[in-house]
């Protein structure tokens, strides 16, 4: 059955300020060669787009012949105004942008263990609230949050997890009575692995698994270009996963014991002071104060030189072959992303000794990448989450 004009119209359009958004500003003649529609539905949708609020003229080829063709189009960026949040452990940053995703304004507030559950949920939405100013911006249209913790699948709130602040959950439902955008709550390391999906190591693959490594560890589960969440929005918690090597074993409340007690950041710490590696022992409150986890630190230093660096990373990498060769037995991803603060500073070189020893492991071909937007990784993620938003919401009502 064929689509209805205003069906047809209201593809067209969107695949326009699709292209607008990649690839703009761009000329009505260069739509129509990059749509293939023909010049008078392409000077209607410019017409209609135009008049919607959504584009306007920001300026004019260099052609000698001056005419409606050489008129330079492009999205009308502060047509809606976004914002972004990571909320840690012990800590808040929020970025606030515009349509297309440019950062107007940024900020961080550390969050101390002590303060009560309120207090901290207002801290962190003034924070916003003065980030927006800051910025200039009108009422946000949306506003996406990176968490620690498991969202539920069917009502896509922030569960009550135990060992994880009350004042999350509370920030989320401040957020939601406080402003008139769409407020959307995501677990932190799916959206690291949206970021690297869309701007960082994971571009172009559409199955595959990312490992978070920084003050705790965690995967986000990417099948066939969609994040894959689980029956209770629990995939990816490989910190509880047993492990060889390890004489306890993880309970319903605690990791330790599971592939956590190997590659979170205070046994890496560990495992570095044993190489002779200098390095702050990572107790947690590295999180609280924003600082890098001291694994991060570790592996710099390692692959700066310090101490027997070379065994360090051939122990580290193993440890990491270890989880990523048993999500590879079950998923066959065909790729691993170590992400975070950790793969970040470990980069290619550790991504290669990890392939090596996973190699040796399994007999599935899987590739292993560094991830490329380290700690920032949250944050992009909940940003690109809430320009989504925005454009479904603003881009799917101009037919």
């Amino acid at each position: 059955m064929p689509a209805s004009p205003s069906t047809a119209r209201a593809i067209n359009d969107r695949l326009a300020l699709g292209l607008l958004q990649q690839d703009g500003p761009l000329t009505a003649a260069q739509l129509k060669t990059l749509t293939g529609l023909s010049r008078p539905t392409v000077a209607d949708l410019v017409e209609r787009l135009q008049g919607a609020g959504l584009i306007r003229v920001v300026g004019e080829t260099g052609a000698q012949r001056r005419g409606p063709n050489a008129r330079l189009y492009g999205i009308v960026a502060d047509r809606a105004h976004l914002a972004a949040l990571d909320v840690r452990t012990g800590s808040v940053a929020v970025v606030v942008a515009d349509l297309l995703g440019t950062t107007l304004a940024e900020a961080t507030l550390p969050i101390g263990g002590d303060t009560a559950t309120e207090a901290a949920a207002e801290q962190a939405a003034a924070l916003l609230e003065r980030t927006a100013r800051k910025a200039g911006a009108g009422p946000l249209h949306s506003v996406g949050i990176g968490a620690p913790g498991l969202i539920d699948p069917l009502t896509g709130e922030l569960r009550d997890t135990t060992g994880l602040p009350a004042w999350h959950r509370r920030l989320v439902r401040v957020l939601q009575q406080r402003l008139p955008a769409t407020v959307l709550v995501e677990n932190e390391t799916n959206l690291a692995a949206v970021a690297e999906h869309r701007d960082g190591a994971a571009v172009g693959q559409d199955t595959f698994v990312l490992f978070w490594l920084g003050h705790g560890v965690g995967a986000a589960v990417v099948l066939d270009g969609r994040l894959r969440r689980g029956a209770s929005g629990g995939a990816g918690e490989i910190g509880f996963m047993p492990v060889p090597g390890i004489t306890a074993t993880p309970s319903a409340l605690n990791c330790e014991g599971g592939f956590h007690s190997l590659v979170g950041s205070a046994p890496v710490c560990e495992l570095a002071i044993a190489h002779g590696i200098a390095v702050p022992l990572d107790t947690g409150e590295g999180e609280e104060e924003g600082k890098e986890p001291g694994a991060a630190f570790a592996v710099r230093a390692a692959l700066a030189g310090a101490g027997d660096g070379d065994a360090f990373l051939d122990e580290l990498a193993g440890r990491l072959a270890v989880g990523a060769a048993a999500i590879a037995a079950v998923l066959d991803p065909g790729c691993v992303v170590l992400a975070g603060e950790v793969g970040h500073a470990g980069g290619g070189a550790l991504a290669a000794r990890v392939e090596g020893r996973l190699a040796a492991m399994s007999p599935l071909r899987t590739e292993v990448r560094a991830g490329r937007l380290g700690g920032g990784a949250v944050l992009r993620g909940a940003l690109l989450a809430a320009r989504d938003a925005a454009q479904d919401d603003l881009f799917g009502s101009t037919a």
